[in-house]
């Protein structure tokens, strides 16, 4: 086995058919974080001429003129071949140390335990322990939950030999009934241009108010699509309702329900009906004057409801961003993406729908669990990763740490 640098395109090549391969380890987000001042460098393992490992390493100065590494969902290897782990480890350290770097930082695409729609673990299913293990043997420190910069725990959806039919059945009801009322409604989900991406940008600066969480820039949204998108590995949505069909729609249902009401008798048994019916004809006219009210307020027809960003790298379609406009929430609009873009997964030959982000230790019920219980509608298993690990390099690694200690954070 030899270490060396590799130039891009080896590393690329090697990205491309690796199974741990996702869009945080392409080389498209090295070029995304060169305009924030980091560095890049390609290195890997050979066997003769073949590579059989390789990671993307990022850098960037700290203080004393030293350098954190970071690999990104890094590495691309068999993390069950201990030899190879341990000899790249040890060739890691040696060239980080040569280009004055304290630590290294891996988060590894590689899942912890197979765990089932509730995050119970799968008896006698997947088990990383041991690479945990090792990594642990090799002087890599696990990173404290608070700490990690990357998602850890996500929940999927199995697309492989699924049909849409399949899948629709296979969710709970209350999200089917969603999805098909969304539809009901007329609501419509639009891919956007470059030149559109404010609009995206504008519901994530309401939405990251609301919930308190810093919203990225427009540049951020506008790298990531001209980066990946020639080649379609990047596509940004918005969902619309125009509202003039949509009242059309809600005073079509209206007046059946009039006229169902009109045709039943006065006996007793009718009651039940007739104050259903009562009860929904409420229902429209309130939504009917409510929209009516919206379109009177914005000066339009049509609304902007919602938007998310996918990633969509073979093997899996990933549900990275989204946002609502609170005031339209209630329309679920989100619902009717998540299927759209579940149905392009299965027409485009994708493996999996990775909804991403839940919180961790799902089933003690945390904070935000609300998130995880919209995912777990669409049916699916909660995938737990190994986690983020750093290695010490050299002797700053400590001086950094007593630091951050000192400072009582980053």
């Amino acid at each position: 086995m030899e270490f060396q640098e590799l130039t891009e395109q080896e590393y690329r090549s090697f990205w491309e058919n690796h199974p741990l391969k996702t869009f945080l380890s392409a080389t498209e987000i090295a070029k995304l974080r060169e305009k924030s001042g980091w560095n890049t460098a390609y290195v890997g393992v050979k066997k003769g001429k073949k590579v059989i490992a390789a990671t993307m390493l990022l850098s960037h100065k700290r203080h004393f003129n030293q350098y954190e590494f970071y690999s990104p969902r890094g590495f691309l290897m068999d993390f069950h071949d201990n030899d190879l782990l341990e000899f790249f480890t040890q060739e890691l350290k040696k060239y980080i140390k040569e280009k004055k770097g304290y630590i290294l930082r891996i988060d590894p695409y590689v899942i912890y335990k197979e765990r089932d729609i509730d995050g119970n673990i799968v008896e006698g299913g997947e088990d990383n322990s041991k690479v945990v293990e090792k990594l642990l043997e090799l002087g890599y420190h696990k990173v404290p939950t608070e700490q990690k910069e990357q998602v850890g725990w996500m929940f999927s959806l199995n697309l492989e030999g699924k049909t849409e039919e399949q899948i629709l059945k296979e969710m709970k009801p209350n999200t089917r009934n969603t999805i098909r009322k969304a539809e009901k409604f007329g609501i419509t989900v639009k891919e956007i241009t470059y030149e559109e991406l404010d609009r995206f940008q504008n519901i994530m600066e309401e939405t990251s108010k609301r919930k308190g969480f810093s919203n990225r820039k427009l540049s951020y949204y506008q790298d990531m699509y001209q980066l990946f998108h020639d080649k379609e590995e990047v596509k940004f949505f918005i969902t619309e309702l125009n509202l003039k069909n949509y009242i059309e729609r809600l005073e079509k249902e209206k007046e059946e329900k009039e006229e169902k009401k009109k045709s039943l008798n006065d006996a007793k048994y009718n009651d039940g009906i007739r104050k259903n019916l009562e009860n929904e004809i409420e229902t429209l006219e309130r939504r009917i004057n409510d929209s009516k009210n919206i379109i009177s307020e914005k000066k339009t027809d049509i609304i902007t409801l919602s938007g998310s960003m996918f990633m969509l790298i073979k093997p899996e379609v990933i549900y990275l961003s989204s946002g609502n406009y609170e005031e339209f929430m209630k329309f679920n609009s989100q619902y009717l993406i998540q299927w759209e873009l579940i149905k392009y997964g299965i027409e485009n030959g994708f493996k999996k729908h990775n909804f991403y982000g839940i919180p961790e230790n799902i089933n003690e019920h945390p904070k935000d669990y609300g998130i995880y219980e919209f995912k777990r509608g669409f049916n699916g298993y909660v995938e737990e990763l190994i986690g983020e690990f750093e290695l010490p390099i050299n002797i700053f690694y400590k001086v950094f740490q007593l630091i951050h200690k000192i400072k009582g954070g980053k």
